[in-house]
């Protein structure tokens, strides 16, 4: 059975010719990418949620608010760059290019098109969770940089709250690779007749969560509740490392749309379309159920964040493990879509048997 039967033209591994010409290219290409779409992003998600909070919105700077992320840049730019005058200055103005560098460095492996990327790891998804959990360092050093027991506390809760989903995250993307034979993002996205969606929806359902909970995005946003910690770990910081922060949070959201659509989505495959607009049409429908939770569930309290990851995600993740391991040693590869509908009724019945005797604290606060 298969779903994507268009099968574009491979890239040579040097296109467009040469090695360091291959390199000049796509880190052109990779930097235009995530910048062009970050901007595209947050007008997206400020337009949208003033929709879904039935308000207008920006709709002042160029048509339909679209040039509201330049001028925000601009306003950003101009503002005094302050550091705190008992703080760390070397780790206060570090800390924003440590969280920033890796959310970038993921776009190295992440294939638009078959071939077409910086560089074809063969221990690719390796790469990308090594990577990833840098931007941790970042995160705590602006909060012990900035010498401010409110930051410190905001950064403490990051990395309790990365550290704890890690786990979690890892082992769902660990049924992606049994499945597919490989850790090359390219190879696993050939490996795809069919979405992994299909064969790993609760392997999706755990990515999509923990991966929402690791770049702090709502309801998972303990960091920046105000009443609590004034707005967490960059609340020292103004001007351009206040924005470089922004930017990680938005290049954060890229990367794991990224990632999602590779490992689970098929990548650029698909028929009719270009590789690369199918690749970016997934990409924004990622992002679009990325920003709809964001608009519509409140936030969890801190108990109840690290109560989730450990109670309800990490076992879960271990039975998916298990179920893959077991499907994939049973049955040969040609034959594990018949598992589909198999995979869907397990992931509903376990939802129902958690929702059942797993609680997140109820009205009292759990340590």
């Amino acid at each position: 059975m298969a779903i994507f039967n268009y099968y574009p033209q491979t890239l040579s591994p040097d296109w467009p010719g040469g090695y360091w010409l291959h390199w000049g290219v796509f880190v052109v290409i990779i930097l235009v990418f995530v910048m062009a779409m970050i901007m595209g992003f947050i007008w997206f998600e400020r337009r949208g949620l003033g929709r879904f909070q039935v308000r207008l919105g920006p709709n002042r700077a160029g048509p339909f608010g679209l040039l509201q992320p330049v001028a925000d840049a601009i306003k950003v730019l101009i503002k005094e760059d302050i550091i705190p005058a008992k703080g760390d200055k070397l780790v206060h103005w570090l800390a924003p290019v440590v969280a920033f560098v890796p959310a970038l460095m993921i776009f190295a492996v992440v294939p638009f098109h078959d071939g077409a990327l910086l560089a074809d790891l063969n221990i690719g998804i390796l790469y990308v969770v090594a990577v990833s959990s840098v931007g941790v360092v970042g995160i705590f050093m602006a909060g012990w940089g900035s010498n401010n027991k409110y930051s410190l506390i905001g950064a403490m809760r990051a990395v309790a709250q990365m550290v704890s989903y890690e786990i979690p995250l890892a082992l769902s993307i660990i049924g992606v690779v049994l499945i597919a034979g490989s850790l090359s993002m390219n190879s696993i996205v050939e490996a795809q007749s069919i979405p992994f969606i299909l064969l790993q929806p609760l392997g999706f359902i755990i990515y999509f969560l923990a991966a929402c909970a690791e770049i702090n995005r709502t309801p998972f946003d303990l960091l920046e509740a105000e009443s609590e910690i004034v707005a967490g770990f960059h609340i020292e910081y103004s001007g351009m490392k206040f924005a470089m922060f922004y930017l990680v949070e938005y290049c954060e959201v890229l990367a794991i749309s990224a990632i999602i659509t590779t490992l689970f989505l098929g990548g650029w495959r698909g028929p009719l379309l270009p590789p690369f607009l199918w690749f970016l049409i997934k990409v924004f429908g990622v992002f679009f159920l990325i920003f709809w939770v964001r608009s519509t569930i409140p936030r969890l309290r801190i108990d109840q964040v690290m109560a989730f990851a450990w109670k309800c995600l990490l076992p879960l993740a271990l039975i998916n493990l298990v179920i893959t391991g077991i499907e994939v040693i049973a049955l040969p590869p040609a034959l594990l879509w018949t598992v589909m509908f198999l995979n869907l009724a397990i992931v509903v019945l376990l939802a129902l048997l958690w929702s059942k005797f797993f609680r997140l604290g109820g009205g009292r606060v759990e340590v």
